[in-house]
């Protein structure tokens, strides 16, 4: 071999090298109930259309400043799934949860995004078209798309992994965007469900 093709040669294997050594972790999001506005259980859980063109359960990829991901973030279920649950967990704390079948609208929609990234400052996003659906015709009686977005401060690197960041972010996004959407006096008025005061739900994860 020529040894002054050597050093291109070393450099061309630590870019593969490196491009190719980077890690998956698992993450599991969760609800938090807060501040909320309660109702009536007249709601079930429908589905979640996955829109966001990525693979089913890849919530987003930390990467260096210069340079390829090297961790990637991978849910536990599919982020569709998530996202129903998500709303379960939100209607349930509200008291608006119905026994399966038995709810008078069904909550459906769009998954536009939900991610998680790192270049320099940990970051969580989330953006949700949501459907009220009336069971007994089938009719969407309300649309609007709601968004969540959480940042922390600049990540210091080795200061520790900043995957932990990264999912309570992307939590807190989510559950902003699906409060906001539970919220919504213009929901609300639209279907004309009425508040109630029920138990608080418990954290749960999603």
């Amino acid at each position: 071999m020529n040894l002054r093709c050597l050093p291109a040669l070393m450099g061309a294997l630590s870019v593969f090298c490196l491009s190719n050594c980077t890690n998956s972790s698992v993450v599991s999001l969760d609800y938090v109930p807060g501040q909320m506005v309660r109702g009536t259980p007249d709601f079930n859980v429908g589905k979640f259309k996955d829109k966001r063109g990525v693979q089913a359960q890849t919530l987003g990829h930390v990467r260096l400043p210069i340079g390829p991901k090297v961790d990637t973030l991978q849910t536990r279920l599919p982020v569709k799934d998530i996202v129903g649950n998500a709303f379960g967990h939100a209607l349930e704390a509200r008291g608006m949860l119905a026994e399966a079948g038995k709810g008078r609208f069904t909550i459906a929609g769009e998954i536009h995004d939900l991610r998680s990234q790192l270049l320099v400052h940990p970051y969580g996003y989330a953006r949700i078209r949501v459907n009220v659906i009336e069971a007994s015709s089938g009719r969407v009686l309300f649309t609007k798309i709601y968004e969540g977005e959480r940042q922390s401060n600049a990540y210091r690197p080795g200061s520790g992994s900043p995957v932990p960041v990264l999912r309570e972010l992307t939590s807190r996004a989510l559950q902003d965007a699906v409060d906001r959407a539970l919220d919504d006096a213009s929901l609300r008025q639209t279907i004309g469900t009425a508040s109630s005061a029920r138990p608080r739900y418990t954290p749960g994860m999603l």
